[in-house]
């Protein structure tokens, strides 16, 4: 049993304390430990049971799940998975409690809990089986009041053809803050694939927005790229990079999934090498899996500079790990190395 991942469930509702004991006790990787009903449980059973992962519901009573998510990373930072409901209001909860250090998180569905989440299972199972293995920090979640800095030197950008494309998933949305945060508001355009369910993309969009210099929204079919501002691609939407004269623009549509993922990195970096190619700049950052890979090394093949997060500064380091290993990667760079990169590359252009 040493070898198994050990769980603690940190869960209000009994039907999903249930419904996850049920999920990873299927799994010979994974040993659940117990389940805790509230924060104050959830503490006693850590310190007598010193899990490996936790999964963390954020609505609990008495201690709500983010109060207790600050106090344990202050006291005792560990790989937590947190268990949200599919709203816009989870998805805020959701975002504050990765900026607080959770690893990644799980979202409840409104109907028809218990079917649901067994056609889930693998994903879930997964996750939990990603965090454990994850590099946690002790973070230090910026302020939404603090303005964000810009880097230092002489960084005045005329407008170019230039498009900087960037995919993420487990650990990306911070990785993303962390990054764009100092970056210059004239900067080319950005266009961004980070795994997120549909009502969760609009909320990380605008969060970003109040911490960069940039101006950071969702994107919309038909968007044009813009010097100094960033698309993020929607959940549950494909997005690609289209020529359109002299502009380019993004393509949001309904599409398959691709390796498992919409939006997917593999379709936003491949379009950028067949429809921007030495014009694009590709850096792929923290997650799991290997989206991105082969359309970073199809943008290489074209031209564009390619940049991965390193190993030591990603929460998983999976998908800048497959893009090494293909070959599609110009630099491996430390993240708070990937934005000074960045700007060097463009004044070179």
């Amino acid at each position: 049993m040493s070898n198994r991942i050990r769980v603690l469930i940190v869960e209000s509702s009994a039907l999903m304390r249930q419904l996850l004991v049920h999920i990873f006790s299927k799994d010979p990787e994974i040993h659940v430990l117990g389940t805790a009903s509230d924060a104050f449980e959830a503490r006693q059973k850590i310190k007598a049971l010193h899990p490996d992962v936790l999964t963390l519901d954020i609505e609990l009573p008495r201690m709500d799940g983010l109060t207790f998510l600050e106090k344990l990373m202050r006291g005792h930072p560990m790989p937590v998975v947190m268990v949200s409901s599919l709203t816009e209001e989870g998805a805020d909860a959701t975002l504050r409690a990765l900026d607080l250090g959770a690893v990644d998180y799980i979202t409840k569905p409104r109907f028809d809990a218990s079917t649901r989440m067994i056609e889930h299972a693998d994903k879930i199972i997964a996750r939990v089986k990603a965090a454990a293995k994850a590099t946690v920090h002790r973070h230090h979640p910026p302020s939404l009041a603090q303005r964000p800095v810009k880097l230092p030197g002489n960084h005045a950008f005329l407008p170019s053809r230039k498009v900087i494309a960037i995919g993420s998933s487990t650990g990306g949305t911070e990785a993303l803050r962390d990054l764009l945060g100092p970056l210059p508001a004239d900067l080319p355009g950005i266009v961004i694939a980070q795994h997120m369910p549909p009502a969760f993309t609009k909320p990380f969009a605008d969060r970003l927005n109040t911490l960069c210099n940039l101006q950071v929204q969702q994107a919309q079919d038909g968007d044009i790229i813009m010097q100094g501002q960033a698309l993020v691609a929607p959940g549950g939407y494909q997005m690609e990079v289209v020529s359109r004269g002299a502009e380019y623009a993004v393509r949001v549509y309904s599409g398959e999934r691709v390796n498992r993922h919409i939006p997917s990195v593999d379709v936003l970096f491949s379009s950028c090498a067949r429809n921007l190619g030495k014009n694009a700049l590709g850096i792929i950052l923290t997650g799991m899996g290997g989206d991105g890979a082969q359309g970073m090394l199809e943008m290489k093949q074209a031209k564009a500079h390619t940049i991965a997060q390193d190993e030591s500064t990603s929460v998983v380091f999976g998908m800048p790990k497959e893009a090494i290993r293909l070959g599609g990667v110009d630099q491996v760079l430390p993240l708070e190395r990937i934005g000074p990169a960045l700007l060097q590359v463009l004044r070179r252009s």
